[in-house]
C-alpha cells in the first residue's frame, strides 16, 4: 500500500515530494501492467479481423490484412474472384469463426465452420501464416487460403451426383412432369406448361454450380421445369476434397413432389382454345394470385397491349381526378396531339360519356386523356399494376413502359396511354391487371404454387376499382367485347387491337386532276388481338389474358377465345 502524506511544503497547491514519489510509483506500475496485459498480439488481432471480414464477405477488408507482396501478387478483383470460386465449389452459404489461437511457429490457427448446401456443416481449421514483426506483421497469403483445410500445393475440388428429379403435380395431384420420362396423363395440355430439360445455359451455370449441380446435369430450361428447378432438383451429394484429402461427403437427397397451382381442366381449356395460334393465354385466381393455366407464350412473349392498356389509363385518370363518371367527350373520329391525328379504329366516330368512350375504346378520348395525365402519373399508374417489375417467376418477361423522362412528347404519352408506342406486355401481365381490378384494387403476388397465401398490395381505391369493373362490364354488354358474353354470367373485359405497323389509309381528297388510290383491304396480320377479362363480375373467380399475335381485331378473335376459356374455367372451379 502507498501512503500519501497530507502535509504541504512550499506554496499552496504544490504537491509534496512524498506525493510526487508515490504518484510516480503508481504510474510506473500502471504502465508496467498495461505492457503486460495490453491485449493479444498483432497477429491474433489481424487474424480475427481477417476471418470476421470473411464471414461477412468483405473482401477489401480481408485484402487489407495481407503483406504488401501478397497484395501485389493478388490484386483485389482477382483475390475476391478466387474466394467466390472456392465458395461456389464448396456450395458455401456462410462462415462462422471461432477464437484465433496464439501465434505458434509463425501461424495463427482459427477454427471455422462452413455451412454448405451440399455437404452440411464442414468444420475445419484455417492456418494463417504471418510475416514481419510487431505492428508490421501481416498475413503471408497464398491461394490455398481461399478455403480452410486446403494445404499448400492442394486444390479444392468436388465430385457431385444429383438425386432422382422430383415430380411436378397439378393442384389436384395429377402429374404434370413425373419420373425419368417426365410424362403426364394430361398429354399435350401438360407438355405445354411442363417445359423442357437440357444442359445448363451459360447464363445460369454460375448459379447452378453454387447449388452443387454438376455441369453435365439436365436442368429445367422452360416452363415449370425451370420455375421449380431448385425445388425438384433435391440436394446434390458427393465429395469435397483438398487434393487427396476428403474434407466432407454427403449422399444425394431427393426432394418431395412439388404441387403447383395449375388446374388440369383450366390448363386443358387454355391449350385447346389457343390451338396452333401464335400468342398466349393466362388464367388466374384474382383473390390469391394463383396461376391456374398457361398456354403458348403467355408469360414470355412481349407485344404492344393495345387498348387493353386503357384499363390502366382509366384507373390513373380516375385516381388523379382528371375524369369522373360524369365526364363527357365530343364524338369525333380522331384527336390531334402535337399536330398528329390519333384516329379511332376504322375511322369510327365515338365519344359521349366516359363509360361509352371506354366501352367503344375511343382513341380520340383516351389518347388526350393520357396526355393530360402526363408521363409521370401514367408511368406510376402502370407500375402500380406491375409494369417494370420482376414477376418473381423464372423465365417470365418483364412488361415495360418507358420511364417518365424517356417517353417523349404529348403524342408519345398519348400513344402509350392506348397501349402503343413503346409499351410492351405479356398475356400474363394483362390478366394480372384485370385480376387486380377484380380484387377491388388489391394486387396479389403471382404464384405457381398451390394454396398460396395471398400477399395483397392496394394499388387502387376500392371505389375506383368498382367504376373500372362496371365500365368493363359495359365493354362486354354493349361495346367492343360482346363476343365474350356468356349467358347468365356477368363478364367484365377489355378488348385490344395493337398495330404492328401503320394501318392508316393515306388522306386523299378527290379532284379532277387527282385520282385517289383504292383503300387497301384490312390485313389481320398487321395487328395483335387482345382480350383481358374476369368473371363473374360481381364475385370474380377467374381472370384471363388472351394474346393472339398478328391475328386481327381483339373483339373479333381474342374475345371469343376468352369466352371459351372463361366458360370452361368457371365450370372447373365452380
Amino acid at each position: 500500500m502507498v501512503v500519501v502524506s497530507s502535509r504541504h511544503s512550499g506554496s499552496l497547491g504544490r504537491p509534496s515530494p512524498i506525493f510526487v514519489v508515490a504518484f510516480s510509483a503508481i504510474a510506473l506500475v500502471v504502465v508496467f501492467v498495461i505492457v503486460l496485459t495490453g491485449g493479444p498480439p498483432v497477429e491474433q488481432q489481424r487474424a480475427e479481423r481477417f476471418v470476421a471480414a470473411w464471414t461477412r464477405g468483405d473482401y477489401p477488408a480481408m485484402h487489407a490484412e495481407l503483406t504488401r507482396a501478397a497484395r501485389a501478387a493478388r490484386p483485389l478483383a482477382r483475390f475476391a474472384a478466387e474466394y467466390r470460386q472456392a465458395a461456389s465449389i464448396a456450395t458455401a452459404t456462410a462462415f462462422r469463426a471461432g477464437e484465433p489461437r496464439k501465434l505458434e511457429h509463425g501461424i495463427v490457427r482459427v477454427p471455422l465452420t462452413v455451412s454448405t448446401r451440399a455437404f452440411g456443416e464442414v468444420r475445419v481449421t484455417l492456418r494463417l501464416p504471418f510475416a514481419g514483426d510487431g505492428d508490421d506483421a501481416r498475413i503471408a497469403w497464398s491461394q490455398n487460403l481461399t478455403f480452410p483445410g486446403v494445404q499448400r500445393g492442394q486444390r479444392l475440388e468436388r465430385s457431385m451426383r444429383l438425386p432422382r428429379r422430383a415430380d411436378i403435380l397439378a393442384r389436384d395431384g395429377t402429374p404434370l412432369a413425373a419420373g425419368e420420362e417426365r410424362g403426364s396423363p394430361l398429354g399435350a395440355a401438360a407438355t405445354a406448361i411442363a417445359g423442357q430439360l437440357g444442359p445448363p445455359p451459360a447464363e445460369r451455370v454460375a448459379r447452378l454450380r453454387e447449388l452443387g449441380v454438376p455441369d453435365d446435369a439436365q436442368v429445367g430450361l422452360t416452363g415449370l421445369e425451370r420455375i421449380f428447378q431448385e425445388d425438384v432438383a433435391g440436394r446434390p451429394g458427393g465429395t469435397l476434397r483438398a487434393g487427396a484429402h476428403v474434407l466432407a461427403q454427403s449422399t444425394p437427397r431427393a426432394a418431395p413432389a412439388v404441387r403447383s397451382s395449375i388446374d388440369p381442366q383450366v390448363q386443358r381449356a387454355a391449350v385447346e382454345a389457343l390451338g396452333a395460334l401464335p400468342g398466349g393465354i393466362a388464367v388466374l385466381r384474382p383473390h390469391t394470385g394463383e396461376i391456374l393455366g398457361l398456354a403458348g407464350a403467355a408469360f414470355s412473349s412481349l407485344q404492344p397491349p393495345g387498348s387493353t392498356f386503357k384499363m390502366v389509363t382509366l384507373s390513373g385518370a380516375l385516381e388523379n381526378r382528371l375524369a369522373s363518371q360524369h365526364s363527357t367527350y365530343p364524338a369525333q373520329t380522331s384527336a390531334s396531339l402535337e399536330g398528329v391525328e390519333v384516329k379511332n379504329a376504322n375511322g369510327e366516330s365515338c365519344g359521349g360519356t366516359l363509360r361509352l368512350s371506354f366501352a367503344h375504346s375511343c382513341n380520340s378520348v383516351f389518347a388526350p386523356l393520357g396526355a393530360r395525365l402526363g408521363p409521370g402519373r401514367l408511368v406510376k399508374a402502370a407500375e402500380a399494376f406491375g409494369f417494370n417489375q420482376d414477376l418473381g417467376i423464372p423465365g417470365a418477361a418483364t412488361s415495360t413502359i418507358p420511364r417518365a423522362d424517356e417517353i417523349g412528347d404529348a403524342l408519345a404519352v398519348g400513344s402509350s396511354a392506348i397501349g402503343q408506342g413503346r409499351v410492351q406486355a405479356t398475356a400474363l401481365q394483362m390478366a394480372w391487371v384485370a385480376a387486380t381490378i377484380a380484387a377491388g384494387g388489391r394486387r396479389m403476388a403471382l404464384t405457381l404454387r398451390a394454396d398460396a397465401r395471398p400477399r395483397p398490395k392496394r394499388v387502387l381505391r376500392a371505389a375506383t376499382a368498382r367504376i373500372v369493373r362496371s365500365y368493363m362490364e359495359s365493354v362486354v354488354q354493349v361495346g367492343t367485347g360482346v363476343a365474350a358474353a356468356i349467358p347468365g354470367v356477368r363478364v367484365a373485359g377489355k378488348t385490344g387491337t395493337a398495330e404492328l405497323k401503320s394501318t392508316s389509309q393515306p388522306d386523299c381528297t378527290p379532284a379532277p386532276e387527282v385520282e385517289c388510290p383504292a383503300p387497301e383491304p384490312d390485313d389481320p396480320t398487321d395487328t395483335d388481338a387482345w382480350f383481358a377479362a374476369f368473371a363473374p363480375a360481381g364475385r370474380p373467380r377467374i381472370a384471363v389474358g388472351v394474346l393472339l399475335i398478328a391475328n386481327g381485331v381483339g373483339g373479333d378473335t381474342a374475345a371469343p377465345v376468352a369466352r371459351q376459356v372463361l366458360t370452361a374455367s368457371l365450370k372447373a372451379t365452380g
